[in-house]
């Protein structure tokens, strides 16, 4: 049996274990176990068990990961998304829809201290949905965009899936954090777009707020000074050269500690929890990686990535059209897997060929740093999709009376904002490489 049969069965046998809903790492190692060692034999394979483990877990680059984490547990346990969303509705209640567009930019300022798109997704609807609710707010209307707004969790920068990205591709962390900044800020501001026109056709699915007094609303954007504080510091001090994202990320989860404990809103009951979170979303991240690292490790000995480049380097379409068909494989493939197993295996594949493909005449590091870029883009809407789409049940287990087809129908217009997103990067990368090139010229 040749190589590449062998790393064509592993796939398949992937897919199979997940389809029998084995957990995403048995259903990686487990394949890529049995493909190495039909490729080499038992001694090889208990050689690389031996001290896979260990080389992932003592790269230094990965324990960003889990500081992020922290950041956005204490950043959820300390109210500060309360904040945001009290501060954004404060401005633009009185708005038709307005509770909502303050929903999405609560979310997309939580999303830039916290890092996680379910723990975006969670707080800011536990906070969020009982105004709109007592507001008159269609369940359809509000938990779509409760589901849709919590993606940019992993959008905005810092970015869990974007850090693994970058390290599986040997890219500049801080660059792909540069480049996420503009399309988060058209995913936001297109989202808010979408509930303007959404509230204008049906004025019945959502009210507007009587205006606040100017001195509340200044009290309110007072309020969110924290994160503010932290978002500059962190950034700041990253794109200053006065740390590295680790350090960033360690600076980042100290300021949300005592930005929260000023508060007054983070017991010791709540830091307990707070550390016990991150380090169960840290285990599952890295146990995700040892199962990746073993599939990837056994398909690099059938030179399965190595024949895909070659292949693809002969098809007679232009470029262009092969990365549509990648990113389409990529919206199929977040129907069954979660987006950081999704990045963590089909990364070390798929990038070879696309390092050679000729796109907009980018060099290979503006082309790694663009296609990474994508395949968040991507990721994110598979958070959304139907039919496993993960913020829509984070939001229905919160939401309780909505059911999730309404949820899923209140999504719909959100994924056509998603797709225009999508084209509008994939022929403008100038929208994902600009900030890069003048922080790094």
């Amino acid at each position: 049996m040749s190589g590449t049969t062998i790393g064509l069965v592993m796939f398949a046998g992937m897919l199979a274990l997940m389809v029998l809903r084995i957990p995403i790492t048995a259903a990686m190692f487990i394949p890529g176990a049995i493909g190495y060692w039909a490729m080499t034999n038992e001694m090889a394979l208990l050689n690389t068990l031996k001290g896979s483990a260990v080389a992932r877990l003592t790269v230094y680059d990965l324990s960003v990961i889990p500081l992020f984490l922290l950041m956005g547990q204490f950043a959820t346990q300390g109210g500060l998304s309360r904040a945001l969303f009290k501060a954004a509705a404060a401005f633009i209640g009185h708005i038709r829809g307005g509770l909502g567009m303050a929903a999405i930019l609560a979310a997309a300022g939580f999303g830039a201290v916290c890092g996680s798109s379910v723990a975006t997704t969670a707080t800011i609807a536990q906070v969020a949905y009982p105004e709109m609710k007592r507001h008159g707010y269609a369940g359809r209307l509000s938990t779509g965009l409760l589901a849709t707004g919590g993606s940019m969790g992993i959008l905005i920068p810092p970015s869990v899936p974007l850090v693994v990205y970058a390290i599986l591709t040997e890219q500049n962390v801080a660059k792909l954090f540069a480049a996420a900044f503009i399309p988060g800020l058209i995913a936001a501001l297109g989202y808010i777009a979408v509930i303007a026109i959404y509230c204008r056709v049906r004025p019945d699915m959502a009210t507007a707020l009587t205006p606040m007094p100017w001195s509340e609303r200044w009290k309110a954007l007072i309020a969110i000074w924290p994160i503010t504080t932290i978002f500059v510091i962190v950034f700041g001090g990253i794109y200053g050269g006065f740390f590295t994202p680790t350090e960033g990320a360690a600076v980042g989860a100290i300021g949300t500690f005592l930005a929260a404990i000023a508060r007054r809103e983070l017991s010791m009951k709540a830091i307990g929890e707070s550390i016990l979170g991150a380090a169960e979303t840290s285990a599952m991240v890295f146990m995700i990686f040892l199962g990746a690292d073993m599939m990837n490790s056994a398909l690099a000995l059938t030179q399965l990535p190595t024949h895909l480049a070659e292949w693809v380097s002969h098809l007679d379409v232009p470029p262009l059209m092969i990365i549509v068909a990648i990113l389409v494989g990529f919206v199929i493939l977040c129907a069954v897997m979660d987006e950081l197993s999704l990045v963590l295996l089909t990364v070390p594949v798929l990038f070879p060929a696309i390092m050679g493909l000729d796109i907009w005449g980018l060099d290979p590091q503006e082309k790694a740093i663009w296609f990474g870029i994508l395949i968040l883009m991507v990721v994110q809407v598979g958070l959304i999709m139907p039919p496993v789409g993960l913020n829509v049940y984070v939001v229905n287990s919160v939401c309780k009376g909505v059911p999730m087809s309404e949820t899923y129908r209140g999504v719909m217009p959100f994924l056509l904002s998603d797709i225009l997103r999508i084209a509008v990067l994939l022929f403008f990368p100038v929208l994902s490489l600009g900030v890069v090139r003048w922080l790094f010229p």
